[in-house]
C-alpha cells in the first residue's frame, strides 16, 4: 500500500517525500463524513514511507518493520488539496534497528511529526 507519492534521499541521513491529496483516496472515506480529513495513523505512514530511501541500501534484502512511533503530534489537518510535504531525518542506528524522525508540512505549516524505529529483518 504505496501511500506517497515520491521519496528522494536528499542527503547521507536525510529524505524527503510527497503525497498529493486529490480528495478520492480510501482513507478519506468516512473520516468525516462530509468533512474528510487525513487520518493521523495515515499521515504517520507516509512520513515512514518517505523514509524508507535513507535505508533502502541496507535494506536491499531485508523488510524494514515498524518497531516503534514515539512522540507523535498533529498540530493542523490535512485536507483534500493540500500537498503534504515530508522531511525525514536519522536519529541513530543500533544493529539491525534503525531511528528515524519526520516532519510533515503543508504550505510550510507543520501539520505533524514523529519518531519512528524499525528492524531490518532478512528476507528469507
Amino acid at each position: 500500500m504505496l501511500l506517497i507519492d515520491e521519496a528522494t534521499k536528499t542527503g547521507e541521513t536525510t529524505s524527503e517525500g510527497k503525497k498529493y491529496i486529490r480528495g478520492d483516496e480510501w482513507f478519506l472515506d468516512g473520516h468525516f463524513p462530509g468533512n474528510p480529513v487525513v487520518p493521523g495513523v495515515i499521515l504517520c505512514e507516509m512520513m515512514a514511507q518517505s523514509s524508507a530511501v535513507i535505508i533502502a541500501e541496507v535494506s536491499a534484502k531485508s523488510t524494514p518493520y515498524f518497531t516503534g512511533i514515539d512522540k507523535a503530534k498533529f498540530r493542523n489537518k490535512v485536507l483534500p488539496g493540500d500537498t503534504f510535504e515530508i522531511q525525514c531525518e536519522l536519529i541513530k542506528s543500533r544493529g539491525a534497528f534503525y531511528f528515524i524522525k519526520g516532519k510533515g508540512y503543508v504550505d510550510g505549516k507543520l501539520c505533524c511529526s514523529a519518531e519512528f524505529s524499525f528492524a531490518l529483518v532478512e528476507r528469507e
